[in-house]
């Protein structure tokens, strides 16, 4: 058995201690240090099922509370998180409560399969779309007027616009509008949306949670227990449910979350820096950044600047490509939160938001010597120049 409830209680404890003591065992005599992990798809039953009895673990099992009490502490919800097979999966969750012929209200620059996900909805239930510039409060408001639901990324994927988060759920709950933040890119270190008013927060663990590009997963975390109770009978019907050893690995990858963000976001803001400087680079996101659209905000709403940036180099998409090409420590790939540093052109994938810029590249931070990724940047800018 665990307990969200670290010595002293989740409250008096900095989010960087919750992470690495809640999800604990109860402290008794000869107990594990860490929750086990349990292999089983089913458990010994008969007659009536009673309350807290494991059934089968489409329908639950002792090795996702761990996590699930963990993250929920993270986030300051009264809820124990809810953890599905992938961060897809808590976010068509988040979506199931839209009705047929509903409005939903998003970023127009938003993960590629979240915006995938709506126009699918839009195709089969009728569902209208209202696409925003999320930094523009007052025209997200506006488009929430007869809303079913506001859907909020914020830094959003890839551009890196932040969202005045207090502001638009506010006005979210004031139309009785629901409200799901996707708190992947910021993680519970950077802000905490519940305490903005958010009804559903929602992550992809693939990213920064779990941290090491090693498990698919997702969570979504509320105070609402009526919420909640609708995410794990979704979870439940639509077997969206997330392996056991997924869940255990995600566990132990948390313990280190508050290590390795501070780590790759000192580094990306460094790396921001120089990256404004170099002559081969047209363009430069990082919040960090005084003069970058999001800095007042971000500085004003979150807690540090997170480990993403935006990067536009002279000579368009062939140089943008060529760049990827010719570095050698940071690692061509999608995805993003591992502890390596990698990057990638956006608009290679066809599905990408047509107002990506052609040559944009996300690059994700990681943890290593920001003189070597910062080397092997340069040499690969310095190359597109000769």
């Amino acid at each position: 058995m665990t307990s969200s409830h670290p010595p002293h209680g989740p409250a008096a404890l900095r989010p960087e201690t919750l992470a690495v003591a809640a999800g604990r065992p109860e402290r008794t005599q000869g107990a594990p240090v860490n929750p086990p992990l349990v292999l089983s798809s089913t458990y010994v039953s008969q007659g009536v099922q009673q309350p807290g009895e494991m059934l089968y673990t489409r329908m639950d099992t002792e090795t996702w509370h761990p996590f699930e009490e963990a993250l929920a502490a993270l986030e300051g919800a009264g809820e124990p998180a809810v953890a599905f097979g992938s961060g897809m999966a808590a976010i068509a969750a988040a979506l199931s409560s839209v009705p047929a012929g509903g409005t939903v209200v998003l970023p127009r620059h938003a993960y590629q399969v979240t915006l995938g996900f709506v126009d699918d909805l839009t195709r089969r239930a009728g569902v209208t779309v209202r696409r925003v510039d999320v930094a523009d409060t007052d025209q997200v408001v506006a488009a929430l007027d007869g809303a079913s639901l506001l859907l909020v990324e914020s830094p959003t994927n890839p551009m890196l616009e932040v969202a005045d988060l207090p502001a638009l759920l506010t006005a979210a709950r004031e139309r009785d509008v629901l409200s799901v933040v996707d708190n992947t890119f910021a993680t519970p270190l950077g802000q905490q949306p519940l305490a903005h008013g958010a009804d559903v927060v929602v992550h992809s663990v693939t990213k920064y949670l779990a941290g090491h590009s090693d498990v698919v997963l997702g969570a979504a975390v509320t105070d609402s227990p009526e919420i909640a109770a609708r995410l794990r009978a979704y979870r439940t019907l639509h077997g969206s449910v997330p392996g056991p050893f997924e869940v255990w690995l995600a566990l132990r990858g948390l313990r280190t979350l508050a290590l390795r963000v501070e780590r790759s976001q000192a580094n990306a803001a460094e790396l921001a820096h120089r990256l404004a400087a170099h002559p081969g680079v047209a363009e430069v996101r990082h919040p960090s950044l005084p003069d970058d659209p999001g800095h007042e905000r971000a500085a004003r709403l979150m807690h540090g600047f997170g480990s993403i940036l935006g990067l536009r180099p002279h000579g368009g998409p062939a140089a943008a490509d060529a760049l990827v090409a010719a570095v050698r420590l940071w690692v061509p790939a999608t995805s993003l939160g591992g502890v390596e540093s990698s990057l990638e052109r956006r608009r290679r994938f066809a599905t990408e938001s047509l107002t990506v810029p052609e040559d944009l590249l996300r690059l994700s931070v990681g943890i290593e010597s920001v003189e070597d990724l910062w080397s092997d940047l340069e040499q690969a800018l310095d190359g597109l120049r000769t």
